[in-house]
């Protein structure tokens, strides 16, 4: 019996095996088709219920296997895995060409689409049918017969090309070690980074220690390692994931896959892949995306190059470092950071056991939101460190199903990030409760010590959170429209804001406590990580415009010119470049958001949803950082209304008015 086939409620891990998603897929793509045919087939005249809401709830096994396979295949992946995904996606992809080129389904579509005026639809309704009727006209409903066929190739190449690109940027990653037998090579690593780098070295049955291009092992490693032959070994392997001219160069994918999605934007009939992807984003243009990149990036270069002299200085007077390289950054950065404020990572990670900040992210969420979350061990996971929680309203509501994987694993690709395992939605009376996961990589506990977080690693944990209370209090009546399904340049909001209570003294007095000895973290500590938020700011900022530019740089131009990845980077770079180039790095092979992600053309983005995310914060400043009024408008305004309507008149409904730059560059100290 294949489990994947048989009814479930929460994903029944230990039961699947690789060899059932392939036969699933395919007996539930079949049946999905088959729910496809009955809406074309039906002899009533087409209507909101018969059309739109009909294919709105087709397929829903496919969905849900779908979300499971793509989520091991990021968080617990293995060769096997990697082979059906290689195998099953050309044929996800031709399925969903199936659907949006279907042209008794479109005609359908297109009538309801016709009579919309006249339907008395509600806002969400409207929304929906927009959605759907867009979904077939922006992919290619509208085509001559030799222009869809070219369309499906298209699709099935880029998403075999996509994997591929992510299987490489792994392997990479995996396949790197730094060996280290001499202590003193790890001169200036606190003793739990030592610590750490011993059992890594001794679970793979080797003497000394091992350093790996993972988060937890890289970071520590370049902002402490004394030894600057070593951070340079490092940070050139970690530069040049899948950019060595061998079986996992990604090169090859990256000029591939922006010329198809040029390709496939052009067919479309629109001028860039930029241009089709904005039509559908607050931004709407890449002319606006450009004039907004641009116009931080006038007011944060300043800033920066003033940052970048005085850190030179800094390690010139110190070392005697004649040119500052980007394997000095981290070093001195946080020496002079440790020099200015008197603070750092190690002075804080006491304060910040793991158990602690999940305690505490749980608590002001109880706060804002009223949600209580309890761990259970009835619910299937899919590796033994998986966390399952019930959340429930202090009512006593079921809200949604969560689950937390918190540290680095072979199988598991690297960074953070917010899934979904079932959305949430209204079927027949029933308020159907979502399952969503969070997924990080975080430093492990050593045998003298619990997994203790870097200041870095509290903030990305209460990103993904935001994006995590997104998903579990939707409150919508349609799966497409519910949690995170919203315009990209505003899926940021929630995880953004939440990060803003990691620094206020209110919050940190819930959680961060003393991992020995239970000390609420001591005032001064607080103020020195507010005053240190916008320490260098103008180089964090400029770094991430670079990578909105790198994106726009391969997706909001005609490709067909690019042959030469790196010197095409390096164009991309030129007005936000402070460290020399290194020639034999190259970002673009491994920028997996924008190649394997759905931040192609969005990576501008995060620094759009901070605009959002500071215009927000500050009326909860001004309030009260655990406001009830404030807290319920932004529920019931942002979190829980999903993609239902515009994110403009939704961010208006909560705040009052649009959104200010101007509260950015204040947070960031950048105004003048």
């Amino acid at each position: 019996m294949n489990p994947l086939l048989s009814p479930f409620d929460t994903a029944p891990f230990s039961q699947i095996k690789n060899e059932h998603f392939k036969p699933a897929f395919l007996q539930a793509m079949e049946e999905a088709r088959a729910e496809i045919d009955r809406i074309t087939e039906n002899k009533e005249a087409p209507s909101f219920a018969n059309t739109i809401e009909a294919l709105e709830f087709s397929g829903q096994q496919l969905d849900r296997i779908s979300s499971i396979f793509f989520n091991l295949n990021s968080a617990e992946t293995n060769e096997e895995i990697q082979k059906i995904a290689q195998e099953i996606s050309p044929l996800l992809s031709e399925f969903s060409n199936d659907i949006t080129l279907n042209e008794a389904l479109f005609e359908r579509i297109k009538t309801v689409y016709g009579q919309r005026d006249s339907l008395d639809l509600t806002v969400e309704q409207q929304t929906l049918l927009d959605k759907k009727y867009k979904s077939f006209s922006r992919n290619g409903a509208n085509l001559s017969d030799d222009k869809k066929k070219r369309l499906r190739e298209i699709d099935a190449e880029l998403s075999q090309l996509k994997l591929k690109f992510g299987e490489n940027v792994l392997a990479e990653t995996n396949t790197y070690e730094m060996h280290l037998t001499d202590e003193n090579d790890l001169d200036g690593l606190p003793e739990g980074e030592k610590e750490a780098a011993a059992q890594l070295a001794q679970s793979k049955g080797k003497e000394g220690w091992l350093v790996t291009l993972d988060y937890p092992s890289y970071i520590p490693f370049m902002k402490y390692a004394k030894n600057r032959e070593l951070r340079k070994t490092l940070a050139l392997a970690f530069g040049s994931k899948a950019f060595h001219g061998d079986e996992h160069d990604n090169q090859e994918n990256v000029l591939k896959i922006a010329q198809l999605r040029y390709e496939r934007a052009n067919l479309l009939g629109y001028k860039t892949h930029a241009h089709f992807v904005l039509e559908e984003r607050m931004a709407e243009t890449p002319e606006k995306v450009h004039e907004f990149l641009n116009e931080l990036l006038v007011k944060a270069k300043p800033a920066a190059e003033k940052e970048f002299t005085e850190l030179e200085t800094f390690a010139k007077e110190l070392d005697a470092i004649d040119r500052l390289e980007k394997w000095d950054g981290s070093y001195y950065s946080e020496k002079l950071k440790q020099k200015r404020f008197n603070l750092d990572d190690e002075k804080l990670k006491p304060y910040f056991k793991l158990e602690n900040v999940i305690d505490g992210v749980f608590k002001v969420a109880e706060k804002l939101f009223d949600l209580k979350f309890q761990e259970v061990s009835d619910i299937e996971k899919y590796h033994d460190e998986v966390k399952t929680y019930k959340v429930y309203d202090t009512s006593g509501n079921f809200i949604s199903i969560f689950y937390a994987d918190f540290h680095p694993r072979k199988g598991k690709r690297g960074g953070a990030w917010m899934t979904s395992y079932k959305p949430q939605y209204r079927l027949n009376g029933e308020n159907v409760r979502p399952h969503i996961s969070n997924v990080c990589n975080f430093t492990r506990s050593t045998p003298s010590k619990p997994s203790l977080l870097t200041f870095n690693e509290v903030t990305t944990l209460f990103h993904e959170f935001g994006h995590g209370l997104h998903g579990m209090l939707a409150d919508t009546t349609y799966p497409s429209l519910s949690g995170t399904s919203v315009f990209w340049d505003f899926v940021e909001l929630p995880s953004q804001v939440m990060e803003n209570w990691c620094y206020e003294k209110e919050a940190l007095e819930l959680f961060a406590k003393h991992y020995d000895t239970g000390e609420v973290i001591p005032m001064e500590l607080v103020q020195k990580i507010k005053e240190s938020a916008t320490f260098q700011e103008g180089m964090q900022t400029l770094r991430q415009l670079s990578f909105g530019l790198l994106d726009m740089s391969w997706h909001g131009v005609d490709p067909s010119g690019i042959t030469d990845v790196k010197q095409h980077e390096s164009e991309a770079f030129k007005d936000t470049n402070l460290y020399p180039d290194t020639p034999e790095t190259c970002m673009s092979t491994a920028f997996s958001h924008i190649f394997q992600g759905g931040y192609s053309s969005g990576y501008y983005s995060y620094k759009w949803a901070e605009v959002l995310d500071a215009d927000a914060f500050a009326l909860f400043k001004e309030k009260g950082i655990f406001n009830k009024e404030i807290a319920t408008k932004f529920k019931d305004n942002v979190l829980s209304k999903g993609g239902t309507e515009s994110p403009m008149v939704l961010y208006k409904r909560f705040r009052g008015a649009e959104p200010k730059v101007e509260a950015l560059l204040e947070r960031a100290g950048l105004l003048e």
